[in-house]
């Protein structure tokens, strides 16, 4: 089964190999894509784009129709998305600067997520010397570190919380942030709720688990220290799985068992803020085959570019799914490089062992000049890439619209 649509094959094919490496965004498929899960979602539930996925301004502005919102993590991403898209922010990551707080608060940022109490401290100083006025107070979600049940991380990729990490706050803690409002200590904020993101890469069934025991452990918390929560996050991280990539997230699933969490703690408005798993399948890494060799009895395919463009299957240690694309045209006077077997590594151009794309692909007859394309490419890819090592070229972009996309094929 091709990972490809009709569209990002043809593009693939039609890039000259000067304009390769490329990146293809397939921004139909992203919008259809975005609308499902939108569907799939109750009204009880809002959706925010978590921008450090993949921050393109053709990616927000497709995805901003669709969402209630978006999440950045630094003063850059923060600039970066107010200049491409409107709509609500939630400014979060921890470490902010005083200065990044400024100018969030400048910038009429909405909310807050605050990781600590220095720094709800510092947010509270900023708002009270820029003049913040009672109608205009900067929303504060207090971002807390609940314990949960082992099982309840059991499968995720990544753990944020759920044991000791530098994010968010112990219960202790968060409940003294929640006590500075109870005791008016705070009145240049609003304290609107608590958020919480504790681990990435979970399936439906556990990602709802976790939803429950982190909106269980939030109403709890609350009771006991007497506020009102009207806004809760219980972050992002549905998986997406590289090593199935053909098989997605159930969101018709995740979305049902919301919708029976939102029954069970009416109040709060429940927020998501995903972003892996609204962007990843958008996204390929189009490439050429420069040349192919034989080494102790395995093949590899050399591929220009490499991980300083795409870094994912590097940085989350697995093989990025892979197809090839033959070109028949060889233009040099040269014998043409072919594959002995009927499985490649595909590695890169970087002076480094572990510059690997994917190993053991199964691709027969694979040759120098075919195009190898990678797919799950429009997350965590060219933006987390250490793009100056060795000096190469950038890859190039190419974002195929909707009226693009539904004339293709």
């Amino acid at each position: 089964m091709s990972l490809l649509t009709p569209a990002a094959r043809d593009a693939a094919l039609a890039l000259a190999p000067d304009e390769l490496p490329c990146y293809i965004y397939d921004l139909s498929a992203l919008r259809q894509h975005v609308t499902a899960i939108r569907a799939a979602l109750p009204q009880a539930v809002e959706l925010y784009y978590a921008a450090k996925a993949n921050p393109e301004p053709e990616i927000l502005r497709t995805l901003a129709p669709f969402t209630d919102g978006f999440e950045v993590s630094s003063g850059g991403e923060l600039a970066h998305v107010r200049s491409a898209v409107q709509g609500p922010l939630a400014f979060g990551g921890p470490g902010k600067t005083p200065d990044e707080i400024v100018a969030a608060l400048t910038a009429g940022v909405e909310r807050f997520h605050v990781e600590s109490l220095h720094e709800l401290r510092l947010l509270a100083r900023a708002a009270s010397r820029h003049h913040v006025g009672s109608a205009t107070r900067p929303r504060v979600l207090i971002r807390f570190n609940p314990p949960v049940t082992a099982s309840a991380l059991h499968g995720s990729a990544l753990a944020m919380g759920g044991r000791p990490t530098p994010f968010g706050m112990d219960p202790a803690q968060a409940a003294q942030a929640l006590s500075l409002f109870v005791d008016g200590e705070l009145p240049e904020l609003e304290l609107v709720g608590l958020h919480a993101h504790l681990a990435s890469g979970l399936g439906a069934e556990a990602q709802l688990a976790l939803a429950e025991e982190v909106v269980a452990e939030a109403m709890r918390l609350a009771a006991r220290c007497g506020v009102r929560l009207r806004e809760l996050t219980v972050g992002g991280g549905m998986g997406v799985d590289y090593s199935r990539p053909a098989e997605r997230f159930d969101w018709s699933s995740f979305g049902a068992g919301m919708a029976r969490i939102a029954e069970r703690h009416p109040g709060p408005v429940l927020r998501i803020e995903p972003g892996r798993a609204l962007t990843a399948y958008c996204g390929w890494y189009a490439t050429e085959v420069l040349d192919v060799k034989r080494s102790h009895g395995e093949d590899f395919a050399v591929v220009r570019g490499g991980t300083h463009h795409l870094r994912t299957p590097a940085a989350k240690g697995h093989e990025q799914p892979a197809e090839v694309l033959a070109v028949e045209r060889w233009p040099h006077p040269l014998p043409r490089p072919v594959a002995q077997g009927s499985r490649v590594t595909f590695t890169g151009q970087l002076c480094t062992p572990k510059d690997v794309l994917a190993r053991d692909v199964p691709a027969p007859g694979i040759r120098a000049g075919d195009r190898a394309v990678f797919a799950l490419a429009g997350a965590y890819a060219w933006n987390i890439s250490h793009h100056d090592f060795l000096m190469h070229p950038p890859p190039g972009f190419r974002f195929l619209h909707p009226r693009e996309t539904d004339t293709a094929g």
